[in-house]
């Protein structure tokens, strides 16, 4: 009975986390505590962002259909647990979150199409009153090649970076990727935290990797680590769709090392490093 009661305390920590509360403004409606580009797209009578029914468990789920909109394009579906620049369609921002579970479940129904990748990232953060920047406790990015046509469970294991607690949580959810497709398409119902105080291995919390500046407004960042000792053979950037942007071969070269980041757009990018021992991530925000 105790787990239990576990269980639905962690959940109900997602705001709206099952898609039933939804405010109606002019011609659309917005899920309560999810950002979204209805505010944009209606100009056009387009939305990317809809109310499905009935629910795979309640009575409503969330639809995200990346669409074309007279003089934008195609614009993807996105949904934010906070606040969703709607100029970059950028997550600005989550929700107040102080715990550490395992992984971000729910159920989903999906459809890409052409070489179109819909995604599902989640993110614990925590502030940083010494740096005066957001720290990342941990992450996943999850891809959806392909199509799932009916209702499924899902699980994606978060992976943690860090000891401490996070204070905030963020979870963006897009029917597209980089390029984005009409008809693309992402439902989802019941989303939920699974597990609850997961620990982090020693060796992990000796080595988390830092990113300074983070956020990053100039050309270039200082890679370190609390383990100074790292040797690092190549660093890796991805976008926030898994989609490589940047390779650095570095030939074992000890940290900290400088990295060039002038070419990156404005968003929210995923650091890798390998040595011969082990491979790290990070993520960073390029301004």
């Amino acid at each position: 009975m105790m787990i239990l009661a576990l269980a639905i305390s962690v959940s109900a920590q997602i705001p709206n986390n099952g898609f039933e509360n939804w405010t109606v403004t002019g011609n659309y409606s917005t899920p309560d505590g999810w950002g979204n580009l209805n505010p944009v797209t209606s100009a056009g009578s387009v939305y990317t962002c809809l109310k499905g029914t009935p629910g795979n468990v309640g009575t409503a789920y969330l639809k995200l259909i990346s669409k074309t909109v007279s003089g934008m394009g195609v614009v993807p579906g996105i949904a934010v647990s906070g606040v969703l620049n709607p100029v970059t369609h950028q997550a600005v921002s989550g929700f107040p979150y102080t715990n550490r579970p395992a992984s971000l479940t729910g159920k989903w129904q999906y459809m890409a199409y052409l070489s179109d990748k819909g995604y599902i990232a989640t993110y614990l953060t925590k502030w940083s009153t010494t740096l005066h920047k957001r720290d990342t406790i941990a992450f996943n990015v999850t891809l959806l090649p392909g199509m799932v046509m009916s209702w499924q469970s899902f699980t994606t294991a978060l992976s943690y970076k860090s000891a401490e607690t996070p204070d905030s949580a963020m979870i963006i959810l897009s029917a597209s990727g980089n390029t984005p497709v009409n008809g693309s398409y992402f439902y989802l119902d019941a989303l939920a935290f699974s597990g609850g105080n997961v620990g982090i291995p020693e060796s992990m919390a000796s080595s988390a990797l830092t990113v300074y500046p983070n956020p990053v407004s100039g050309n270039s960042i200082t890679i370190n680590a609390i383990n100074h000792e790292i040797t690092v053979n190549m660093v890796e950037i991805f976008d926030i769709t898994g989609k490589l942007v940047s390779r650095i071969v570095t030939d074992n070269h000890l940290l900290p090392l400088s990295a060039d980041v002038s070419t990156l757009r404005a968003g929210t990018y995923i650091l890798r490093i390998t040595s011969p021992a082990k491979t790290l991530e990070t993520k960073f925000i390029r301004q």
